[in-house]
């Protein structure tokens, strides 16, 4: 995998998104050698939050800079504050708030990309804002500060 991850970074000019599983194994094998920033994807339970505590040390640990904490389908104030505060407590800066988005299933059961299915829905958005963060902060293709 670590080989493949390689080959597809150092092959492309633009930008590679992977999105992997909610695990350490990725950082513990190296996969991860080619990244230039790493979105740890935290939902506002104590499992998802606990997950994000043990990979953030690792990858910093490993080298890897830019780290950045995404919320994930809040569904309340107090999920947000949940997710908010455990960024606070674990030194991980929080770049997306992405609420619960019924679109996102409606989307699926159509077999439609959410930004197909409802440009102007709230997580479209969201994401969108957080895009442009990453573009501005990594500065793909810039002066070799971002590779992918």
């Amino acid at each position: 995998m670590r080989s493949i991850v390689g080959e597809i970074v150092n092959s492309s000019d633009g930008v590679t998104v992977m999105d992997m599983e909610a695990s350490i194994e990725h950082l513990s094998r190296g996969t991860l050698r080619y990244v230039d920033a790493l979105l740890v994807v935290l939902e506002p339970y104590y499992r998802s939050m606990e997950t994000a505590g043990r990979t953030v040390p690792l990858a910093r640990g490993l080298g890897i800079e830019r780290i950045y904490g995404v919320a994930n389908k809040l569904r309340s104030p107090e999920d947000a504050e949940a997710v908010e505060a455990y960024c606070r407590n674990h030194d991980l800066e929080l770049i997306a708030r992405i609420p619960f988005d019924e679109n996102v299933v409606e989307a699926d059961r159509v077999g439609r990309a959410v930004i197909d299915y409802d440009a102007a829905s709230p997580i479209v958005e969201e994401l969108s804002r957080a895009a442009d963060f990453l573009l501005r902060e990594v500065r793909v293709g810039g002066n070799g500060a971002g590779r992918n």
